[in-house]
């Protein structure tokens, strides 16, 4: 079943529900305020009756007679027969005083007489007894009748019941009046249900028109067109899907760009690690050569081996940056963080590099105070300073390296600058993409060939939960500062 036809069926069966419930309500409260107006009138009846046609007069002796007026009462009788309604006044359960002759004989119960004798007015539904007069079948013949009536007690001056008023119509006249209320309903609840019809179809076309929206949106993007936005106010839960589906085509736009840039870069890559490694193996291999032929004179064989082992260092340095990276990022490296000495570690990385430095005429210099420690894996924050540092002699000519450190808000703070050909927001932006270079004119030089050294440096900040940042202005230097928190913030973090 489609949904459509799934979500009208439940719209209309909650409609015909409320209107059944609401039916059978108005149903039972209409035919108890036809038995409350009719209940209300016969005491009217009753109660005129009592005012107007019956009297007590006390006799000579004291003693009180209780007297009807007839003449009011055959009138009153006249004028109640043509609305269906008659009345019979008794003086104990079974004695009728009037009438004598015709008219109906209620049946009241020891149980009602004696809520009467305490001036209560019983309203009854269902009485079923009629005593038949003369010229009415056979004289003393009970014809049954639905009838309904009230009694109401008459007490004399001393508070004794003297008489009880009974005042009954045809359940059948009520009965009239209930069933043209009821046709009244009934037309109105099928008109409501004829309208619930059409409202839970427009209402379930509407939300499956914007369902199918999502469909075919949906098979836009599984065909592979990401450039599809679905409109939407924000006002229900398809709206809020639809607000998702946007956000989804969003981000498969986005990776599909960072796929594109990615599969590029390392397309780029693998072309640069081809080169850089082809160019050290012939070396190699050409240097083996006149070895092996006794090509190269014997004062140049120890310049010739010292050559291949520059080149075979050159190599594994290569591979083990690209494995350095993988095992960082897959979470293969487990930090031994401590709190070592960092001063003694700069003035080491300042010796390592000072002539890689000298080379391209570049002063290195280290500033800070004497001692300073940092919580850190001693390892891994000696390859972090060498590597940025590394990188800015790389684009550094004839200029001034600085490293300083020191101390800040429960953190050790270390910044490297350089006075080289700095970077524009771009290549800034890009920097800690893995095989990225800023200047591709250096990707030959025998520093940096691969292009990992600050995508490592950004892997392993982020294991030490540290901070970098970098400032940068074309032909102006580059400023990187590492933060490093300590062990008490470091701890709170993990």
């Amino acid at each position: 079943m489609k949904l459509i036809y799934q979500q009208m069926l439940a719209f209309f069966t909650i409609i015909v529900l409320l209107l059944t419930l609401l039916g059978i309500f108005f149903f039972q409260l209409t035919k108890s305020l036809i038995y409350e107006n009719t209940w209300n009138q016969l005491e009217g009846y009753a109660y005129s009756l009592k005012t107007d046609a019956m009297s007590e007069t006390q006799t000579s002796k004291g003693k009180v007679i209780f007297s009807l007026d007839s003449e009011k009462l055959q009138n009153y009788e006249l004028l109640l027969q043509n609305q269906e309604v008659h009345f019979t006044i008794y003086t104990s359960r079974n004695r009728v005083l009037y009438p004598q002759t015709m008219g109906f004989q209620s049946i009241i119960s020891k149980k009602d007489w004696r809520k009467l004798k305490k001036g209560n007015i019983i309203r009854r539904k269902n009485d079923l007894s009629w005593k038949r007069g003369p010229g009415d079948f056979k004289e003393g013949d009970r014809q049954q009748q639905k009838m309904t009536d009230i009694l109401a007690p008459c007490f004399d001056q001393q508070g004794d019941l003297v008489a009880v008023i009974s005042v009954g119509a045809k359940v059948s006249s009520l009965e009239e009046s209930f069933a043209k209320i009821q046709r009244s309903l009934i037309y109105m609840l099928l008109i409501s249900a004829a309208i619930g019809v059409a409202i839970s179809y427009l209402v379930a076309h509407y939300t499956t028109k914007r369902i199918r929206q999502l469909q075919r949106a949906t098979r836009q993007v599984a065909s592979g067109n990401f450039n599809i936005q679905i409109p939407n106010k924000d006002r229900d839960e398809i709206d809020d899907l639809a607000n998702d589906f946007n956000s989804m085509t969003f981000s498969l736009k986005k990776s599909e760009k960072e796929i594109k840039r990615q599969e590029e870069q390392r397309r780029q890559f693998m072309a640069d690690a081809a080169h850089e490694m082809r160019t050290p193996l012939t070396t190699i291999n050409g240097l083996l050569e006149g070895l092996a032929y006794d090509a190269i004179p014997e004062e140049s064989k120890a310049k010739s081996i010292e050559l291949m082992r520059n080149e075979t260092k050159r190599l594994i340095r290569l591979v083990n940056e690209n494995l350095d990276y993988e095992k960082i990022r897959s979470g293969q490296i487990l930090l031994k963080r401590q709190n070592f000495e960092a001063m003694h570690v700069l003035h080491n990385i300042q010796t390592q590099l000072r002539k890689k430095a000298q080379s391209a005429g570049d002063t290195l210099e280290v500033t800070g105070p004497n001692k300073l420690n940092v919580f850190a894996d001693y390892d891994r924050f000696v390859q972090v300073i060498f590597n940025v540092t590394q990188n800015a002699i790389q684009f550094t000519q004839n200029g001034n390296i600085q490293i300083s450190a020191e101390k800040g808000f429960e953190s050790t703070i270390f910044r490297i600058s350089d006075t080289g050909i700095g970077m524009t927001p771009e290549q800034l932006k890009n920097i800690w993409e893995r095989y990225y270079k800023a200047d591709a004119s250096r990707k030959n030089t025998k520093y940096g060939e691969s292009g990992l050294g600050l995508a490592i440096v950004q892997q392993l900040m982020q294991l030490h939960h540290g901070k970098v940042e970098v400032i940068s202005h074309p032909d102006q230097g580059t400023t990187f500062t590492l933060i490093f928190p300590d062990e008490k913030l470091t701890n709170d973090k993990v």
